[in-house]
Protein backbone atom coordinates (compact mmCIF):
# COMPACT_ATOMS: atom_id res chain seq x y z
CA UNK A 1 0.00 0.00 0.00
CA UNK A 2 1.06 3.60 -0.76
CA UNK A 3 1.12 6.50 2.00
CA UNK A 4 -2.41 7.79 0.40
CA UNK A 5 -4.11 4.42 1.18
CA UNK A 6 -1.95 3.52 4.02
CA UNK A 7 -2.12 6.63 5.87
CA UNK A 8 -4.55 9.26 4.71
CA UNK A 9 -7.12 7.38 3.65
CA UNK A 10 -7.18 5.42 7.33
CA UNK A 11 -6.70 8.58 9.36
CA UNK A 12 -9.89 8.98 11.83
CA UNK A 13 -10.57 11.01 14.96
CA UNK A 14 -9.56 8.91 17.80
CA UNK A 15 -11.05 10.24 20.90
CA UNK A 16 -10.62 7.15 23.36
CA UNK A 17 -7.20 6.74 24.60
CA UNK A 18 -5.40 3.90 27.03
CA UNK A 19 -3.44 6.52 29.42
CA UNK A 20 -0.23 5.03 28.35
CA UNK A 21 2.22 7.15 28.46
CA UNK A 22 4.43 8.07 24.47
CA UNK A 23 7.95 8.45 24.67
CA UNK A 24 9.45 12.25 24.35
CA UNK A 25 11.62 11.04 21.24
CA UNK A 26 7.91 9.74 19.49
CA UNK A 27 6.40 13.47 20.44
CA UNK A 28 9.35 14.57 18.90
CA UNK A 29 9.27 12.66 15.66
CA UNK A 30 5.71 13.62 15.31
CA UNK A 31 6.65 17.57 16.25
CA UNK A 32 9.14 17.18 13.48
CA UNK A 33 6.75 16.12 11.25
CA UNK A 34 4.42 18.94 11.56
CA UNK A 35 7.14 21.56 10.97
CA UNK A 36 7.59 19.62 7.90
CA UNK A 37 4.70 21.11 6.40
CA UNK A 38 4.63 23.77 3.75
CA UNK A 39 3.99 27.46 4.83
CA UNK A 40 3.64 30.66 2.79
CA UNK A 41 6.75 31.82 1.42
CA UNK A 42 8.32 29.28 3.74
CA UNK A 43 7.60 32.49 6.69
CA UNK A 44 6.67 29.37 9.07
CA UNK A 45 5.04 31.46 11.29
CA UNK A 46 4.09 28.79 14.77
CA UNK A 47 5.15 27.47 17.62
CA UNK A 48 3.64 23.66 19.62
CA UNK A 49 3.56 23.40 22.50
CA UNK A 50 3.39 19.94 23.61
CA UNK A 51 1.88 19.47 27.19
CA UNK A 52 2.04 16.04 28.95
CA UNK A 53 2.30 16.79 32.40
CA UNK A 54 -0.75 15.24 33.79
CA UNK A 55 -1.79 18.35 35.41
CA UNK A 56 -1.82 20.73 32.81
CA UNK A 57 -3.70 17.96 30.73
CA UNK A 58 -6.62 17.36 33.40
CA UNK A 59 -6.46 21.66 33.39
CA UNK A 60 -7.02 21.73 29.76
CA UNK A 61 -9.70 19.03 29.75
CA UNK A 62 -11.92 21.22 32.16
CA UNK A 63 -11.46 24.24 30.47
CA UNK A 64 -12.39 23.07 26.66
CA UNK A 65 -15.84 21.93 26.34
CA UNK A 66 -14.66 19.57 23.57
CA UNK A 67 -11.18 18.07 24.68
CA UNK A 68 -12.53 16.06 27.23
CA UNK A 69 -10.89 13.34 25.72
CA UNK A 70 -7.07 14.34 27.47
CA UNK A 71 -8.47 12.83 30.38
CA UNK A 72 -6.72 10.18 29.28
CA UNK A 73 -4.31 11.59 26.44
CA UNK A 74 -0.53 11.22 26.88
CA UNK A 75 0.05 14.54 25.44
CA UNK A 76 -1.70 17.73 23.73
CA UNK A 77 -0.05 19.38 21.15
CA UNK A 78 -1.08 22.91 21.00
CA UNK A 79 -0.35 24.74 17.51
CA UNK A 80 -0.21 28.47 17.89
CA UNK A 81 0.56 30.82 15.11
CA UNK A 82 2.77 34.07 15.43
CA UNK A 83 1.37 36.47 13.23
CA UNK A 84 4.49 38.84 14.33
CA UNK A 85 6.76 36.61 12.28
CA UNK A 86 6.49 38.46 9.42
CA UNK A 87 5.40 41.99 8.73
CA UNK A 88 3.34 41.10 5.36
CA UNK A 89 3.03 37.49 5.17
CA UNK A 90 2.65 35.77 8.57
CA UNK A 91 -0.47 38.37 10.00
CA UNK A 92 -2.47 37.21 6.38
CA UNK A 93 -1.77 33.17 6.45
CA UNK A 94 -0.89 32.30 10.17
CA UNK A 95 -3.89 30.34 10.58
CA UNK A 96 -3.65 28.72 7.06
CA UNK A 97 0.00 27.84 7.55
CA UNK A 98 -0.91 26.49 11.28
CA UNK A 99 -3.71 23.87 9.57
CA UNK A 100 -0.98 22.55 7.18
CA UNK A 101 1.08 21.37 10.61
CA UNK A 102 -2.01 20.53 12.22
CA UNK A 103 -2.79 17.91 9.55
CA UNK A 104 1.22 16.55 9.38
CA UNK A 105 0.94 16.27 12.93
CA UNK A 106 -2.59 14.23 12.76
CA UNK A 107 -1.31 11.88 9.58
CA UNK A 108 2.45 11.50 11.91
CA UNK A 109 0.95 10.56 14.91
CA UNK A 110 -1.56 7.94 12.76
CA UNK A 111 1.23 6.45 10.72
CA UNK A 112 3.09 5.27 14.22
CA UNK A 113 0.07 3.96 15.73
CA UNK A 114 -0.83 6.58 17.78
CA UNK A 115 -4.72 8.38 18.01
CA UNK A 116 -5.28 11.80 17.87
CA UNK A 117 -8.20 14.31 17.06
CA UNK A 118 -7.96 18.37 16.43
CA UNK A 119 -9.87 20.45 18.88
CA UNK A 120 -10.43 23.89 18.05
CA UNK A 121 -9.33 26.81 20.22
CA UNK A 122 -9.27 29.87 17.73
CA UNK A 123 -11.56 31.96 17.42
CA UNK A 124 -13.37 31.55 21.21
CA UNK A 125 -12.17 33.73 23.74
CA UNK A 126 -12.62 31.82 26.54
CA UNK A 127 -10.82 28.80 24.73
CA UNK A 128 -7.92 31.06 23.87
CA UNK A 129 -8.01 32.92 27.42
CA UNK A 130 -7.73 28.94 29.09
CA UNK A 131 -5.08 27.84 26.81
CA UNK A 132 -2.71 30.85 27.19
CA UNK A 133 -3.08 30.57 30.87
CA UNK A 134 -2.59 27.04 31.46
CA UNK A 135 0.25 27.25 29.45
CA UNK A 136 2.01 30.89 29.75
CA UNK A 137 1.75 31.57 26.35
CA UNK A 138 2.02 34.74 25.35
CA UNK A 139 -0.83 36.99 24.06
CA UNK A 140 0.95 38.05 20.86
CA UNK A 141 0.85 34.23 20.25
CA UNK A 142 -2.30 32.57 19.00
CA UNK A 143 -3.24 29.16 19.94
CA UNK A 144 -4.96 27.85 16.80
CA UNK A 145 -6.16 23.99 18.54
CA UNK A 146 -5.19 21.36 21.27
CA UNK A 147 -4.47 17.61 19.78
CA UNK A 148 -5.04 15.31 22.17
CA UNK A 149 -2.41 12.51 21.18
CA UNK A 150 -2.27 9.19 22.64
CA UNK A 151 -2.14 5.30 22.42
CA UNK A 152 -5.68 4.13 21.07
CA UNK A 153 -8.19 2.35 23.84
CA UNK A 154 -9.94 -0.33 21.69
CA UNK A 155 -10.77 -0.16 18.11
CA UNK A 156 -10.32 3.11 16.20
CA UNK A 157 -13.35 4.71 14.32
CA UNK A 158 -13.48 3.80 11.15
CA UNK A 159 -12.55 6.56 8.73
CA UNK A 160 -15.26 8.34 6.87
CA UNK A 161 -15.32 8.52 3.22
CA UNK A 162 -15.50 12.22 2.75
CA UNK A 163 -15.27 11.58 -1.42
CA UNK A 164 -17.69 13.86 -2.66
CA UNK A 165 -17.52 13.99 -6.89
CA UNK A 166 -20.10 17.15 -6.80
CA UNK A 167 -17.06 18.87 -4.84
CA UNK A 168 -14.64 18.22 -7.53
CA UNK A 169 -14.21 21.06 -10.74
CA UNK A 170 -11.89 20.27 -13.81
CA UNK A 171 -11.08 23.80 -15.26
CA UNK A 172 -13.19 25.90 -13.79
CA UNK A 173 -16.53 25.72 -12.06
Amino acid sequence: MDFIDSVIMTRSSVRNFSGAPISREILLKIAKAGMAAPSAVNVQPWAIVIGYDREKLDELCASLPYAKMLDKAAAAFVVCGDPSKDANVAPKHWAVDCAAMTENILLAAHSLGFGAVWTAVHPDSSRLESVRRILGIPELIIPLNVIPVGVIAGQPPAPKDKWNPAALHFEGW
